[in-house]
């Protein structure tokens, strides 16, 4: 009797952690976005969460929380209610950010319940489609002979983009100097114009001007040849070890109930397989790819540790 007595309180004990999961969702979803509308990232959250609505039964909606590269929307979930209301989509940003920030309003590691990765994608070096250059090794060796005449813009210090041109640099060997924007699609302008010779961006946002015949795409920066652009080498090809690949996710506040992340990481899964999901995300240069919680929480600390090593190896300031 005194056992069973101890049985049952140890189950209402156990209750509130298992009513959330049983009746989740039980409104809609806020996803929060912390970009502006009409780029990749607001894209691919925009679909996912309108697929997720209608598998869990309830509205999952989109908010576009910009300002300070995500930092914002980023801050809005790690400090809101932990019952899967309110979730947030990652960029490559938050790992970035992460190394090259001093002092951030929430621990990027501590303050969040990762769910899945959503989207996974390389970055890709292109210059104009009249380039001198018709290949990576052709560049490089130009840089090679010409130290510190080469200049490669990015949307801002700290960004995806800088980090990864400065780990291009330093493990190519040359010496090629950096001319930071404030966001947007400047850096894009600088090439498109002829100001500049080459930009590192993400394959989501250059493949539109790719398929244009606007770019010529010199590499990938993934391990492997990207299937949107097959014939395209990799950096590594050229620079041996080279790899970089970013990814989109969806976490929610520390401390979710197990069962409410297990419940969206099935729905997540549900929507990338879904073959005209996989065809959006190809339109953009991006391949689905769903992950366990704990292999999202895993990748998202490799990247924060990577991304500090090289802040560390080139000296580039804490914003």
């Amino acid at each position: 009797m005194e056992r069973a007595c101890r049985l049952a309180f140890t189950a209402l004990l156990l209750l509130p952690s298992l009513l959330p999961a049983q009746e989740y969702p039980a409104k809609p979803i806020r996803l929060m976005i912390g970009f502006p509308t009409g780029g990749n990232v607001d894209i691919v959250g925009r679909i996912v969460a309108q697929k997720m609505g209608e598998g869990l039964g309830q509205q999952v909606i989109p908010e576009n929380k910009t300002g300070a590269g995500s930092i914002i929307a980023n801050d809005y979930v790690a400090k809101s209610a932990a019952d899967g209301y309110t979730l947030l989509v990652v960029s490559g940003a938050f790992v970035t950010q992460a190394a090259t920030t001093r002092k951030l309003p929430y621990d990027p590691l501590r303050d969040f319940s990762w769910i899945s990765t959503l989207v996974s994608y390389p970055l890709v070096l292109s210059v104009r489609a009249d380039s001198r250059f018709k290949t990576l090794d052709e560049f490089i060796a130009y840089v090679k002979s010409n130290p510190g005449k080469v200049n490669y813009p990015s949307p801002g210090m700290g960004t995806l983009y800088h980090l990864a041109a400065e780990m291009f640099v330093s493990m190519a060997g040359i010496d090629m100097q950096h001319v930071p924007f404030r966001g947007g699609s400047e850096p894009l302008t600088e090439v498109l114009s002829g100001r500049m010779e080459l930009l590192f961006d993400a394959l989501t946002n250059s493949y539109p001007q790719i398929r244009a015949g606007k770019f010529r795409p010199l590499a990938v920066s993934s391990a492997e040849r990207s299937p949107s652009l097959p014939d395209v080498p990799t950096v590594a090809q050229s620079v041996p070890g080279y790899q970089v690949t970013s990814f989109l996710g969806v976490a929610g506040p520390a401390g979710m109930p197990a069962g409410v992340v297990e419940r969206l990481n099935r729905e997540v899964r549900r929507v990338l397989a879904l073959p005209d999901s996989g065809q959006r995300f190809a339109e953009w240069g991006g391949t689905p790819s769903p992950s366990s919680p704990e292999e999202m929480a895993r990748r998202v600390e490799t990247e924060i540790a990577m991304w500090k090593k090289v802040v560390e190896l080139r000296k580039i300031q804490l914003q």
